[in-house]
């Protein structure tokens, strides 16, 4: 009788059971989505000046909300992973024609050249020369889909192939791309400048390539010779400060560093024979004994040690993240420089930003982009569940080109007039 007298609760047990489930995992997806995050506009960074000012009337998406999608654009690590697996969306296939530079060192440096597709909005002739992230090319969608909205608004883009990274593509020297190395960058510039003698230069680049184009410009004053502005966009600033977050947990930083780490593995792996072949002459540091370490890293800092900074003939790995980071070089550039990262990049630790906002608040030319969402090199937008192809970065990166452009001519066409009222006068 008792049996039977408490059988009828069993049903009300059981459901409380199931109702702590769902909320647990509500609460869990809640928190891994962080989805009680806000929207909001980013966090600006900068010095009151003439320039920001415009800046901030010509460019609707500094001051204006950025929205990600609904259920998965407030992680970043959805963002990340979302960017590292697919790119972009939908992503359309510019036509562009490839070009061979032979370096002095006999490598063979590519880029991808892309004409206009409509007139520039001030009708001048731009060119966007455009420098991807770690191990990527023209051919990756994330830059496919940034080529094709640059075209359409009137620039001309010259992309770099990182050395070594395009799969058709022989190496034909013992060297690939490095974390700074600027050579193969400036080359394409030069190759600009001298085919397009009228054109005027926008600087931009994406993760590494951030780095790279920052510490190009700051290495001379003539590399900024015809550049109109810079922009970086999810960079680090510094691999000395950034190998010990690297290596941290926090963040599943650690797991993302084993990822490219494998990557870059096979790339290198890829290119064995004209790496550490016989019949080639390797840098005297690179032996054959590297090639067995590298089976066995599972970081890219210890990839750069045994052996990326030997491309280069540096003695240690602190000297050479120290001298390849553009920490050292930011100081040196005078021309309009964007700098962006999102806040919940989970490759970029947030003690690297107080390098952008230090450098922000002492130079007039520099505005620092902070946005509380995007992820790393993400930035989707979207309304609900499935993203757009261009994403908030495709749009602020042309949005910034096209003011700083504004500014210039507005410059000019005010030298001009004052110069005839003082002949007047």
């Amino acid at each position: 009788m008792n049996a039977m007298m408490e059988t009828p609760e069993l049903p009300a047990v059981f459901d409380g059971v199931k109702l702590a489930a769902v909320a647990a995992v509500l609460y869990v997806i809640v928190r891994c989505l962080n989805l009680k995050s806000p929207t909001a506009p980013p966090d600006l960074y900068f010095q009151d000046s003439g320039l920001s000012r415009f800046l901030l009337k010509s460019c609707p998406l500094l001051t204006k909300e950025y929205i990600p999608p609904l259920i998965w654009g407030k992680s970043g690590h959805i963002q990340t992973a979302l960017y590292g697996k697919m790119g972009r969306v939908r992503s359309p296939h510019p036509y562009g024609h490839r070009k061979f530079i032979t370096m002095s060192d006999g490598a063979t440096s590519t880029f991808d050249l892309f004409e206009p597709l409509a007139e520039h909005c001030v009708g001048d002739d731009v060119t966007m020369v455009i420098c991807p992230g770690i191990a990527n090319h023209s051919e990756k969608q994330y830059i496919r889909t940034f080529v094709d909205y640059a075209q359409k608004n009137g620039y001309r883009c010259a992309v770099l192939n990182h050395l070594g990274a395009l799969p058709n593509i022989e190496l034909t020297s013992p060297r690939m791309f490095t974390y700074g190395c600027t050579w193969e960058f400036g080359a394409m510039v030069n190759y600009i400048k001298k085919t397009y003698p009228l054109t005027q230069l926008v600087v931009v680049g994406f993760s590494l390539g951030g780095n790279i184009v920052c510490k190009y410009l700051g290495e001379t004053q003539a590399n900024q010779e015809k550049v109109l502005c810079c922009v970086s966009v999810c960079q680090g600033y510094s691999a000395l400060r950034a190998q010990e977050t690297f290596m941290q947990w926090d963040q599943c930083r650690r797991f993302y560093n084993f990822l490219m780490a494998d990557n870059m593995k096979k790339i290198i792996l890829s290119h064995r024979q004209a790496l550490f072949g016989d019949h080639v002459k390797k840098p005297q540091s690179l032996e054959d004994t590297d090639l067995s370490r590298l089976y066995t890293a599972t970081s890219l800092t210890q990839i750069d040690d045994n052996v990326m900074r030997k491309f280069h003939g540096y003695n240690s790995l602190q000297e050479y993240y120290e001298e390849e980071s553009c920490m050292r070089y930011l100081h040196r550039i005078y021309v309009p420089l964007m700098l962006v990262n999102a806040a919940d990049d989970p490759l970029v630790h947030e003690s690297l930003l107080t390098i952008p906002k230090s450098l922000s608040e002492k130079r007039e030319n520099v505005m620092f982009v902070l946005p509380l969402h995007g992820g790393h090199l993400g930035f989707f937008e979207g309304s609900v569940l499935f993203p757009e192809p261009l994403t908030w970065m495709d749009k602020l990166v042309v949005e910034y080109a096209n003011a700083i452009c504004h500014w210039e001519r507005n410059k000019s066409q005010c030298s001009d007039t004052e110069q005839v009222e003082v002949e007047l006068e």
